[in-house]
């Protein structure tokens, strides 16, 4: 008798019992976490490197287990695997529960880090104290709640990545973008800042402190780059801290837009963005989550358009907070500083309005003018405060209320702990400054689009449902039409569940990549015109 499942039901079957692997595997994993919380309650282990490296292992290899007996019996493609069946991944009561888990480590992590153990003055004790030997063996120094973090948020894409190509194994893209997306957060946010910690005061850096830097983090992701005490160090630090300055700046201005303009925001977004990198391993069972209604997009572009706006007036306050006045001494004084902004912005802005007009709808036009004549506005106010205030606030009472809101609160409070109510993009899609700056320079400059067969589209669903960025794919395929969307992060789902082969990621000429009308007039694109004029 055949034990193929010939079912065709596009929502998957009920959730079957764990099998005897699974169980197991369960139990190892969480007997490596029972290890950590354990020390959280300060049970001493006598050798904490021997016992953090058994915890780590264990919770790794239950993860790697599960997950193998899961998806390497099967046939290679998506199944969708009854998810919304289950409760952890329905936004039942087990996905409440491991929301309320998540976003409680957060809380603590952020604002209450002596409950994990940390100790100012003297020895750490228990979570933190048990991630020492580990932080003394790379680093050199003791453990902080932010190196526990790390440590965990690494292992949690190694292993979840390595769940994540046995289920998407079928699509070479998706294996490869997961495994650049691991050795980013392995090498470049984790081990190598480690390492560069030992060379604080060497002579090879003058005596100078170089900052912690994770060097695939730009502005305004790293919104504190740029900041006094930054600065100082990068200067101090010799030619290394100088041209890790340089870097940055050319991240910003140089690197960041090319590579957007070539590949789109997937360059960063999906193969390089430790966000995005957790997002996509650890929460990929929750993608299907994401708000796909038209509220929601329209919340979306507000909301991540304004904390653009906001990291970019803090930012500004804080560079103006430290720059001289005297122009016989400095070339860059708080006067320039401030005009060279208000230069740019406007430049960028005209020059949008000027040729891309057209592909922005009639709101997001008047959003950008009206956001545009605030900063100006406040940057005019300037004139009119005392010394080391600018738009009207103090910028270190900006930088504050930026850390607690966006860095603290949004990123991490609700962006990772919310991952089994809003979807496991909830941070990229409504808060990254990133994202949306990335977003903007996609959407009328790319060469990334994703192309669509609608003669081939059978309106299944899988893409839509599966879209972490709550963009309706069938709706393009139905028609089409290329997909060229400021939210997309260019991960590939939808094609890799796409049972026809409708969707394809490419980057192409820009002429022909939009076609707003067809969309707008619900009419069908003639492909055979596209076709004639290439």
């Amino acid at each position: 008798m055949s034990t193929y499942d010939r079912s065709m039901a596009l929502t998957g079957q009920p959730p079957t019992a764990l099998s005897r692997n699974q169980k197991l595997a369960t139990l190892i994993g969480l007997f490596g976490l029972a290890i950590v919380l354990l020390s959280a309650f300060n049970v001493n282990f006598p050798n904490k490197g021997l016992w953090l490296s058994v915890s780590l292992s264990a919770i790794a290899t239950g993860i790697i287990w599960f997950a193998w007996d899961a998806y390497s019996k099967k046939e290679p493609g998506i199944k969708n695997d009854g998810v919304w069946f289950k409760s952890i991944s329905s936004k039942g009561f087990w996905g409440w529960v491991a929301g309320i888990a998540l976003t409680s480590f957060y809380i603590i992590l952020y604002f209450y880090p002596e409950y994990l153990g940390l100790v100012a003055k003297g020895s750490n004790k228990g979570v933190i104290g048990l991630f020492d030997p580990l932080s003394r063996a790379l680093s050199g120094n003791p453990a902080s709640q932010w190196f526990v973090y790390g440590t965990l948020y690494t292992v949690a894409i190694l292993a979840f990545g390595i769940k994540f190509m046995w289920k998407y194994r079928h699509n070479r893209y998706e294996r490869i973008r997961t495994i650049s997306v691991m050795f980013f957060q392995t090498g470049f946010a984790f081990i190598i800042p480690e390492l560069m910690a030992r060379l604080n005061g060497s002579s090879v850096l003058n005596g100078g402190s170089l900052p912690y830097y994770d060097l695939k983090n730009m502005w305004p992701l790293n919104y504190y780059n740029f900041e006094g005490y930054r600065i100082k160090g990068f200067l101090s630090s010799g030619d290394i801290g100088f041209g890790l300055l340089i870097f940055g700046v050319l991240t910003i201005f140089v690197i960041s837009p090319i590579l957007t303009y070539k590949y789109g925001k997937r360059w960063y977004c999906s193969w390089v963005c430790g966000c995005g990198g957790l997002a996509e391993t650890a929460g990929d069972s929750f993608r299907q989550l994401s708000d796909k209604t038209v509220k929601a997009w329209k919340v979306e572009r507000w909301v991540v358009h304004s904390v653009v706006v906001f990291v970019t007036l803090m930012t500004t306050a804080v560079v103006y907070s430290y720059l001289g006045t005297d122009t016989s001494k400095y070339w860059l004084t708080k006067s320039t500083f401030l005009l060279g902004v208000a230069f740019l912005l406007t430049l960028v802005f005209g020059l949008v309005m000027l040729f891309k007009r057209k592909q922005l709808q009639k709101d997001a036009q008047y959003g950008a003018i009206g956001y545009l004549v605030i900063i100006l506005a406040l940057i005019g106010i300037h004139f009119f405060s005392g010394d080391g205030n600018v738009f009207l606030f103090k910028s270190e009472t900006l930088r504050k209320s930026y850390s607690f809101l966006i860095g603290s609160i949004f990123s991490g409070v609700i962006g990772t702990g919310f991952y089994p109510i809003f979807g496991n993009r909830v941070w990229c899609r409504f808060g990254c400054p990133m994202a949306a700056i990335l977003g903007f320079q996609q959407r009328l400059f790319s060469k990334f689009r994703i192309t669509t067969n609608g003669g081939q589209c059978i309106s299944c669903g899988n893409c839509s449902t599966y879209c972490e960025m709550g963009i309706d794919v069938r709706a393009y395929a139905q028609k089409g039409e290329n997909i060229v969307r400021s939210s997309c992060v260019g991960c590939g789902i939808c094609s890799a569940v796409c049972p026809r082969g409708v969707l394809k990621l490419e980057n192409g000429p820009l002429q022909g990549r939009i076609d707003s009308n067809q969309v707008l007039l619900g009419n069908d694109v003639d492909l055979m015109s596209l076709v004639n004029k290439k």
